[in-house]
């Protein structure tokens, strides 16, 4: 069981913030505007010699409140015994910043917008600097993952970017509109992709959403035809129950099959 009580044992040694998760201890950082490539926030948290990276970008809240963040470092943790590095980036402004396109709004007022582009490009620029602020080796793999529309975003890059070597995607928005079709007409760059979502999501009145139990089956039988490593994994509950559980899932997948 993960330690969540030692997560508090925070100290100052040397002019470094040190971190205590499951009796591993971790530098904690922010990350500050002349590491992150878009000049936003960002948490950094890292063991000595970490193996490989895993990044995924949360809302700018989840930054300040930091508690569900190292909650889900923890259950990580207390899967793998590797040292890693993981660094959380910040997003302003969910609903653009990580939408591939264009799109009406599903629900609530805001419209999507099209701003996953940018937001893969300030991703991908600061990972040299990532690594080597970690000292993490030129070929450590990098994981990317997220929730939510994070996690279709993560999707999203699989199919654009060679940087990521695997995707945790958990409970992506694999509703969004138009997404099956790109994913039919795109071949996947990453080869390994973990999927998961909630047994529940689907138990809802928007017409939009009920059909996201019906789109992740597709969306993980494209993955499989193309000869993707991957697996899709049903989680108790709804789309708004334990994220940071599901999330650290997925990266403990993806580590498992690329450490194998």
């Amino acid at each position: 069981m993960s330690k969540i009580n030692e997560i508090n044992k925070i100290n100052e040694i040397e002019g470094k913030q040190l971190i205590v998760i499951n009796g591993r201890k971790w530098q904690c950082d922010d990350l500050l505007a002349t590491i992150h490539a878009a000049g936003k926030g960002g948490l950094l948290l890292q063991e000595p010699e970490p193996r490989a990276l895993l990044v995924q970008p949360v809302e700018q809240e989840e930054i300040v409140a930091r508690k569900g963040l190292l909650e889900e470092v923890s259950a990580i943790a207390a899967a793998v015994s590797m040292p890693l590095a993981v660094a959380f980036l910040a997003v302003e402004d969910w609903n653009k910043e990580l939408s591939p396109w264009q799109a009406p709004a599903v629900f609530g007022k805001q419209d999507f917008g099209a701003g996953a582009e940018e937001t893969l490009n300030s991703i991908e620029a600061i990972l040299p600097a990532l690594k080597s602020h970690c000292a993490l080796a030129e070929d450590a793999p990098v994981v990317l993952g997220g929730y939510s529309l994070a996690a279709l975003f993560s999707l999203w890059s699989a199919y654009k970017s060679t940087s990521f070597d695997a995707i945790a995607a958990a409970s992506p928005s694999v509703w969004f509109p138009g997404w099956l079709d790109y994913a039919k007409a795109h071949e996947p760059k990453a080869g390994i992709i973990y999927l998961s979502l909630g047994d529940r999501e689907d138990k809802t009145r928007n017409p939009v959403m009920r059909t996201v139990s019906a789109c992740i089956k597709e969306q993980h039988a494209l993955l499989q035809e193309a000869g993707i490593k991957t697996t899709l994994t049903w989680n108790p509950g709804n789309h708004f129950q334990h994220p940071e559980q599901r999330c650290a899932k997925g990266f403990t997948w993806c580590l498992e099959q690329l450490f194998r």
